[in-house]
């Protein structure tokens, strides 16, 4: 059997009347006239097939069925009240899910600090945190699993996604301790042409990719990878057994490896671009307190 709907109107008219058991200071409360409200209630006894009230010279008093609806009725009103209330936090950007892609090696830069500015000023918006290399974030925020991305070396040009800078840094040899070249605090990055490379793959990120190798073309040679890496973390510990140097961003010297030496590169005028990516149609209300939360995030490198 189908369920009746009935409408949020009568349902408040039946309320308001169970609390105040008066049609005359039931309908003040309302704002409007007694007829109209006699025809709400009456609208309601007839979805429901009950009468709600036991209407007697100078006493209204609830039914049976009337006292059997009222706890529902009240419930329903007020689970629409909270509702409207998250609704309307959610709009502002105040409350709801916010679900962030980041690269790995920004858990060792920015990431810590912004969650905890973002969770401090918006405790009530719940972050699903997802680590991604850049490829799969772009993939990701066009298909939208995740609202905002943290990526190194961002397109170019993305006529589906904007993207605003969050740092820039530098980028350092990592060499294991053994290497002759990890006596010297700076390496010439020509330096490296006669040693094997441990890189991330291309197809993770080809923009940072594009980037490392970049720098050693430009020094004068093609750098010869012989072991690849998803991740910074295990790029070190290849690094560390001897099986090849690297180019990494300058904060992966917060990975703490005995055997591994980071060193500044010369000329060091080169660095790796990290920006945020979301969608340019339809963004989430929350990225703009995302990104302001990075604007004041002291643990920011330089910008731009």
């Amino acid at each position: 059997m189908e369920r009746p709907e009935l409408p949020l109107a009568q349902l408040h008219a039946f309320v308001v009347l169970a609390e105040e058991l008066h049609f005359g200071r039931a309908a003040t409360h309302l704002g409007i006239a007694q007829p109209p409200l006699s025809q709400q209630i009456r609208r309601l006894e007839t979805k429901v097939g009950h009468a709600l009230f036991s209407r007697e010279p100078g006493r209204v008093t609830l039914t049976s069925a009337g006292r059997e609806l009222l706890p529902a009725a009240r419930q329903a009103l007020t689970g629409l009240a909270d509702g409207l209330a998250a609704a309307r936090e959610a709009g502002s950007g105040r409350a709801g899910r916010l679900r962030i892609g980041f690269a790995a090696s920004l858990a060792l830069t920015v990431l810590p600090g912004l969650l905890r500015t973002f969770r401090e000023r918006f405790p009530a918006v719940r972050l699903d945190i997802q680590e991604m290399t850049t490829t799969p974030q772009l993939a990701a925020l066009r298909e939208r699993t995740i609202d905002i991305g943290l990526l190194r070396e961002p397109p170019a040009h993305d006529t589906d996604l904007a993207f605003e800078t969050v740092l820039t840094e530098p980028f350092v040899a990592v060499l294991p301790t053994t290497h002759p070249l990890a006596a010297q605090r700076v390496v010439r990055v020509e330096q490296l042409a006669d040693s094997p490379f441990v890189l991330l793959p291309r197809a993770v990120g080809p923009p940072l990719y594009d980037r490392i190798t970049s720098l050693c073309t430009g020094a004068g040679f093609t750098p010869r990878v012989t072991q690849h890496a998803v991740e910074w973390q295990t790029v070190c510990a290849l690094v560390e057994t001897g099986l090849g140097v690297s180019l990494a961003p300058a904060s992966i010297r917060r990975i703490r490896l005995k055997g591994v030496a980071f060193r500044r590169i010369a000329p060091d005028t080169a660095r790796t671009r990290v920006a945020a990516a979301w969608r340019e149609k339809d963004p989430s209300p929350l990225i703009p307190h995302l990104l302001a939360a990075l604007d004041h995030d002291p643990s920011d490198g330089p910008r731009g």
